[in-house]
């Protein structure tokens, strides 16, 4: 019996070690929180309401700076939102984070109107009618237009604004969780899970009709175990990348998450290491770190808020170009090709991004080409060699570094040694 004593005291220890600095992990936080409102004022491209929802899930405020970024979205993003209307493309994940940041804000919602076809209507109906359509296509199709982690953020955007979710529209999301429907390639989306699940958790609470209850409680057991299955020995769930939204599932849909989970010292221990240096990546892990979720965003006042955080003057980096090169070989496989892939190399400066290293392939002339758009979680690659991978053919290119999948994006991936990228395009 006292073995059993002594060993249960020394497992309490062990997990507890990381709750014993409480301090330090509030100094991280609000290190992060600083980040954040910094990228507000560097952003390249459109204002990013992922990280303005973020900076209000906070307990820590910057009023000021926020309700200036709050003006850039319902100015920038608003207009290229009604131009995709207009010209009728389906954006209902940039329509949804639109919602979830303005709900955070605790911004009146009819207020906000697109007009498409001289005909005005509340972001709310355009909202609704994109999860129609989506719907629709899934009925047809058996997959959304666009994908089901942007079907799950229409569905949550939804409720959390107290809009009822046609049973439909709920019921399609429970199917594709008992087809497991939710793939990225060859792989399951723990991030598409975990959106799903904060979605259907939302639909639960509001009381909503759904056809059969006891499916939906199926489908959050399922989304649940499917995340916990996806833990590592290191505390992610899934990656590095896919931890924050996880997190946030697992709190939404009642579990308890401690400070000194393995989940929560795996994003601590990268948050120190930088691992997190992207705006989107810091927007999606700051909730979960404080213990909280989009579906938060649900039951926001906007009352007595903390305006205590002031950014303090840095002095700038100079980052000095490596004298040291390293060689990249760049492997191009086009699946129309029947799989013949190109080979090339470049010489690119150490800790250069993969992006400047593809720049300067590009720029030797050898018969390497490639076209990047925008995303909010930056630059991805669009053309490369002439060969287009777009989202309403379902295809993307898929990098690797020696055989393993990026989890980072063209721009934050760094070269710090030789090794092969093999750029492949993929259907999904």
């Amino acid at each position: 019996m006292l073995s059993l004593v002594i060993i249960a005291s020394l497992l309490a220890l062990a997990s507890g070690k990381p709750c014993d600095t409480e301090g330090s992990n509030s100094e991280l936080y609000l290190s992060l929180n600083k980040n954040l409102l910094r990228s507000l004022e560097t952003q390249e491209g459109l204002p990013n309401p992922s990280v303005h929802l973020a900076l209000r899930l906070s307990n820590y405020h910057n009023l000021a700076k926020e309700s200036e970024h709050l003006n850039r979205l319902k100015n920038n993003l608003h207009s290229d939102i009604q131009s995709s209307l207009s010209n009728s493309q389906s954006v209902v994940g940039l329509l949804a984070l639109y919602t979830l940041a303005l709900k955070s804000s605790c911004y009146d919602l009819n207020t906000i109107t697109f007009t498409v076809s001289e005909k005005s209507e509340t972001l709310l109906t355009h909202l609704k009618k994109q999860m129609e359509d989506e719907k629709q296509h899934i009925a047809f199709s058996h997959r959304p237009l666009t994908n089901y982690y942007q079907y799950s953020l229409g569905v949550l955007a939804l409720c959390t604004s107290g809009i009822r979710v046609n049973n439909h529209v709920s019921n399609k999301l429970i199917k594709a969780v008992e087809l497991e429907h939710f793939k990225h390639g060859d792989s399951e989306s723990i991030d598409t899970y975990a959106m799903a699940g904060m979605a259907l958790q939302c639909v639960k609470d509001a009381g909503s009709h759904v056809p059969n209850t006891a499916e939906l409680d199926t489908a959050l057991s399922k989304i649940k175990q499917k995340l916990l299955a996806s833990r590592r020995t290191d505390g992610h769930i899934g990656n590095e990348f896919s931890t924050g939204l996880a997190v946030q599932a697992l709190i939404a849909m009642g579990s308890q998450v401690a400070e000194c989970a393995a989940s929560m010292e795996a994003m601590r221990t990268d948050a120190r290491s930088n691992t997190y240096n992207n705006p989107m990546a810091i927007s999606q892990i700051l909730p979960a770190l404080q213990q909280k979720s989009y579906l938060t965003v649900k039951s926001k006042q906007c009352l007595n808020e903390d305006d205590t955080l002031v950014l303090e003057l840095i002095d700038p980096v100079v980052v000095l170009a490596s004298e040291s090169k390293v060689t990249v070989m760049v492997e191009v496989e086009v699946v129309a090709s029947n799989g013949v892939a190109v080979v090339f190399s470049v010489d690119a400066p150490k800790g250069s991004s993969l992006l400047e290293a593809l720049e300067l392939l590009k720029g030797k002339n050898v018969g390497f080409t490639f076209e990047k758009e925008s995303s909010l979680w930056g630059p991805f690659l669009s053309m490369v060699n002439g060969e287009q991978a777009r989202q309403s053919d379902r295809r993307y290119w898929h990098l690797s570094s020696d055989g393993t999948a990026l989890s980072q994006g063209v721009n934050d991936f760094k070269i710090e040694a030789a090794q092969k990228i093999t750029i492949k395009n993929t259907s999904y």
